[in-house]
């Protein structure tokens, strides 16, 4: 057996290289006569794996000093629910635009906390789109704007980048990035808060990053425990409590990886090219295969595709799966097939999967 190309959309693809590096650490984790799954999260070892963690995160993203970074476990939702707690008051309004599975799941987390308000939904159009910031309909006074960057399951993107973004004035903007960080340079002085569950671009699930501005963590919010406390989390280093630190220092070596392959500009146009490839693989089928979102806002990480014999489905996924493509099966709320394509995937699976395209086509259209 040889590893297939995993299209899965997360817990996602891992670049082959820190697979075979965690392999070969994983019993004696350098000097420390024992695995890193093992040692303590405060030891001497283990506090270098996380302040190096940091440091490259922070040389990946340009993450500026005035912001902090937080790796803590509870996956995206968990944050859809925190940022309320934390940064809102009770009963304040706060502002979402909704466009697609993971907009919708952000607002539910937050209806109990605050006046959650709809600014703009793609829902009416079955999320194909996203309504032009022009047509928002902000509130006054919010306590923060929420987008989700990238819908994993719908495949709709902010593009063309976030100029197209209304001003908020005092109004912070906060973001889900789970599925499409890292892909590419990003301004985080755009905004207050942006998170990103790593299961996707940055490591395996059970950590989640957040980078927040650091004047955002004296609100005071609303009453909560301290370990739902951002600031309190931000003052111990991401170790108020034992952290996932075996993902964390999986996380690490993945930033490492991606910093010496040339970082998120060389992400960006490998991003590109595997977007380009597979959406010329659908667009030029004659109508066999087909992408019902907007071009505007089709998403470079997750592309989502039908049959035009719905039929055939069962077919493709399983000659995909003997023609080593894995994981495209489509998400329950779509159905269809769904190609996820992160950074660890090469631009030789995403050839190998328009060409696979092209042949089932051949055979059965």
């Amino acid at each position: 057996m040889s590893r297939a190309y995993n299209f899965a959309a997360g817990p996602a693809a891992l670049p082959e290289p820190v697979l075979r590096q965690a392999q070969a650490e994983l019993l004696e984790w350098g000097d420390a006569r024992a695995s890193i799954a093992e040692i303590s999260h405060r030891s001497p070892e283990f506090m270098r794996v996380a302040a190096e963690a940091e440091a490259d995160l922070r040389r990946l993203l340009s993450i500026p000093d005035d912001y902090a970074v937080l790796f803590l476990a509870g996956g995206a939702t968990t944050q859809q629910a925190l940022v309320a707690l934390n940064f809102a008051a009770p009963g304040q309004a706060a502002d979402y635009v909704v466009s697609g599975h993971w907009g919708k799941v952000a607002l539910k987390q937050v209806q109990a906390y605050v006046d959650a308000n709809v600014a703009a939904s793609g829902e009416a159009d079955g999320f194909r789109d996203i309504p032009p910031a022009s047509q928002w309909r902000l509130s006054k006074d919010a306590a923060y704007l929420h987008v989700t960057a990238n819908e994993t399951i719908h495949g709709v993107e902010f593009r063309p980048e976030w100029g197209a973004l209304p001003e908020t004035g005092d109004v912070p903007l906060f973001a889900d990035f789970s599925s499409s960080i890292a892909s590419e340079p990003l301004d985080v002085s755009k905004f207050g808060l942006v998170y990103a569950g790593a299961q996707k671009n940055l490591g395996p699930v059970g950590v989640t990053v957040v980078i927040v501005r650091r004047d955002l963590l004296e609100r005071a919010g609303q009453p909560r425990a301290d370990i739902f406390n951002y600031a309190s989390h931000a003052k111990a280093g991401s170790m108020l409590n034992t952290p996932p630190s075996y993902n964390w220092y999986l996380a690490g070596l993945v930033f490492k990886w991606m910093l010496a392959e040339g970082g998120v500009v060389e992400f960006a146009r490998r991003s590109a090219e595997k977007a380009r490839l597979l959406y010329a693989a659908i667009d030029g089928s004659g109508g066999f295969y087909r992408n019902e979102v907007a071009s505007n806002v089709r998403s470079r990480m997750n592309v989502p595709f039908f049959l035009q014999d719905d039929a055939l489905t069962a077919a493709f996924l399983a000659e995909a799966k003997e023609a080593g493509l894995l994981a495209l099966k489509g998400h329950r709320v779509l159905g269809g097939v769904r190609a996820s394509i992160y950074n660890a995937m090469p631009v030789e699976g995403v050839r190998a999967l328009a060409g696979f395209m092209h042949e089932f086509q051949q055979r059965r259209g």
